[in-house]
């Protein structure tokens, strides 16, 4: 049976920066929950931050590559550099996946850890980029195909891509 890395606050738990959760509601999600294929995992949390905690851009809207190469830092909104506890997230979300051979992960699109469509442009008003967060760059560096929550059917299509599940069902 072929695991899943999925963000933890898309199954309901409270991790987002402001204690809350996006829980998703896809019905091809609620079938893997049911099987027992995923494995939730906040990288933040796992990075060392607290729940709540502040709001984190990449500077520059730079994109998780530049944060991995070291040319970009990830700064709170009161400009406190966090950088060290996404990188280590991404890592700590890299083994988890690792550990499991996870070919695929489905991960909150628009956060500077999770990413893989936009990420905000660093200034704090809301404005996206094109680009990925920390973990989903590392991630893809591995070659672990990172999707958003409005692509989980797109995931399940991978899956069988690979040929490494054959049950997975479009819903």
């Amino acid at each position: 049976m072929e695991r899943i890395l999925v963000s933890a606050c898309l199954m309901g738990r409270k991790v987002r920066y402001d204690g809350a959760a996006k829980t998703s509601g896809d019905a091809l999600l609620a079938t893997w929950r049911e099987e027992g294929r995923l494995i939730p995992f906040c990288p933040e949390v796992e990075g060392g931050l607290p729940v709540p905690r502040p709001a984190a851009e990449i500077e520059g809207g730079a994109g998780g590559a530049a944060v991995l190469a070291g040319a970009a830092r990830v700064l709170t909104d009161g400009g406190t550099d966090v950088t060290e506890a996404f990188l280590a997230g991404a890592r700590s979300a890299l083994a988890v996946a690792r550990s499991f051979d996870v070919k695929v992960a489905i991960l909150k699109e628009g956060s500077p850890s999770c990413g893989s469509l936009t990420v905000y442009d660093g200034t704090f008003r809301g404005r996206r980029l094109p680009g990925v967060g920390v973990t989903t760059a590392l991630l893809e560096l591995h070659g672990i195909a990172v999707f958003d929550e409005e692509h989980i059917t797109d995931a399940g299509a991978r899956l069988r891509e690979l040929g490494v599940d054959h049950s997975v069902r479009d819903r």
